[in-house]
């Protein structure tokens, strides 16, 4: 296939190096404008069988390449997917919603030194993201380990790939969490069947056909289904890992598809993110962080502050400068649209979910209105037990809720089935990482919050998922671990034969 693409759809699944259509389609719609977008194919069972076969054919091959082949395929992918950003860019904006400036490499608002401080979003831009995350997987290679060397033998830790690998994709960042998938698979040595998600299938089928230009027959397949395709991969006796980022609920149904067949599974799942607030801050240097934050993508990615905590003493303070930047800095608009930092709630399933917890006067503080239905803002706090607290919202909505002692918003922040992310914020940084440290999540930060990088693992603790992706630990997670036994001198005493 050609190495670069125009936006228009392909009418085909990525099968073996090649366009293979489908007899039926469907179609996603802009969730800015509400209209449809191009068809695209709907694969059968027999097109998941042919993926596999040859895949299962290309893995002889491929598993048996050096890292450093793997590796510059992988750059050469990343330069063919930078040559095609700008069409990429417009597609993940028309397809997902997402404001262009997430979409691509410009500021999120001010980007400053002094009082102001330093919020700007270029670090979350998904295809600069997705372009660092697969250069950066071209240079981790997963090396033996020596566990013991000794004149009579030596023990090694061996890291051979697992086969083929399924990775089932979101819609919120379908580029960065497909590729971010795929990069550790096929360095790593095994070949990668994508499925991208129904509301957003454009992109990865495009950067199916870009990986076509690049890598061997098999080796990179891109299917786009409907809700069966899921339950076909994940109970294919053929696919030796499924690594998912969805739902917990799907993820739960993920894992008890994938325990049939005693497959691998990954999964990256749902989070409801705390974010602790101390009485010591400066209000100027955090409040736009964490609100630009915590609408980023209309609040629809796993890892922002889903739960804010504020000191008693300065929560009137922190909700008036927070609804106030809000007002003033967190523009909602369609995603083409100049200066828009929210898009819209990317599908109807989400937003009326969204748009419930909205009514709830009693337990919610919306303080973005993002094209729902007008209404007043709410100053009340939810109680803990509201469903904006304990369930995550997914959408533009954030509650503030109020503490006084360390033990007590410590429990509250960790009294929840989800473990993804935290947060704590203060100037006293050894107390802000002896209270990070009592936080029960994959990732915690100390003074910022959503902090992600391609060498640092990252997944959940509880619900929020099972295994790592990223980072070393994450790779290895492609892998199927062996240990080596190498005995030196059994046959030193016994003449060679001939």
């Amino acid at each position: 296939m050609a190495s670069t693409l125009d936006i228009a759809h392909y009418p085909g699944n990525i099968i073996n190096n090649e366009l293979v259509p489908s007899t039926t389609t469907r179609h996603s719609i802009d969730p800015s404008t509400g209209e449809p977008l191009w068809e695209v194919p709907v694969a059968t069972k027999d097109d998941l069988n042919n993926a596999v076969k040859y895949a299962r054919e290309a893995f002889t091959s491929w598993s048996t390449t050096t890292f450093r082949q793997r590796a510059e395929m992988l750059l050469r992918y990343a330069d063919v997917i930078e040559a095609n950003r700008e069409p990429l860019e417009r597609l993940l904006t028309m397809e997902q919603g997402k404001p262009l400036s997430l979409s691509k490499s410009v500021e999120l608002g001010r980007k400053g030194t002094g009082e102001e401080g330093n919020w700007g979003g270029r670090e979350h831009t998904e295809l600069d993201m997705t372009l660092t995350w697969l250069r950066a997987f071209a240079t981790m290679e997963i090396r033996d380990e020596v566990l013991e060397d000794t004149a009579e033998r030596t023990v090694y830790s061996t890291f051979p790939p697992l086969g083929v690998c399924g990775g089932i994709v979101p819609w919120n960042w379908p580029v960065l969490l497909g590729l971010g998938k795929l990069g550790p698979a096929l360095v790593t040595g095994n070949c990668f069947l994508m499925k991208p998600s129904p509301y957003t299938p454009y992109c990865d089928l495009q950067l199916g056909a870009l990986a076509a230009s690049v890598f061997p027959p098999g080796v990179v397949q891109v299917l786009s289904g409907d809700d069966d395709l899921g339950p076909w991969m994940t109970e294919h006796p053929g696919i030796d890992m499924i690594t998912f980022t969805g739902s917990i609920p799907t993820g739960k149904r993920v894992a008890a598809s994938c325990a049939r067949t005693l497959k691998r599974c990954v999964l990256e799942l749902g989070g409801n993110d705390a974010c602790i607030v101390c009485d010591d801050v400066a209000l100027e240097r955090c409040v736009p962080k964490i609100a630009t934050l915590a609408f980023l993508n209309s609040g629809q990615i796993c890892m922002l502050p889903k739960r804010i905590y504020v000191h008693e003493r300065i929560y009137d303070a922190f909700r008036d400068a927070m609804v106030d930047f809000t007002r003033e800095h967190v523009r909602t608009g369609g995603g083409f649209e100049d200066g828009v930092v929210v898009g819209p709630v990317q599908n109807r399933m989400q937003f009326e979910s969204v748009k419930e917890m909205w009514y709830r006067r009693e337990s919610v503080t919306p303080l973005a209105k993002q094209r729902l239905p007008p209404h007043p803002l709410h100053r009340r706090q939810p109680p803990d037990t509201s469903r904006i607290v304990i369930e995550e919202p997914f959408g533009p909505i954030v509650p503030l809720l109020k503490w006084r002692d360390e033990d007590e918003v410590l429990m509250r922040a960790n009294n929840d089935v989800t473990g993804l992310g935290a947060s704590v914020w203060s100037r006293d940084v050894a107390r802000a990482e002896r209270m990070a440290r009592r936080l029960s999540a994959g990732s915690v930060w100390v003074n910022s919050h959503f902090d992600v990088a391609p060498n640092v693992p990252f997944g959940g603790h509880k619900e929020s998922g099972i295994g790592m992706e990223w980072g070393v630990m994450g790779l290895k997670n492609f892998t199927k671990p062996r240990s080596l036994w190498v005995w030196k001198n059994v046959f030193d005493d016994i003449p060679a034969s001939g």
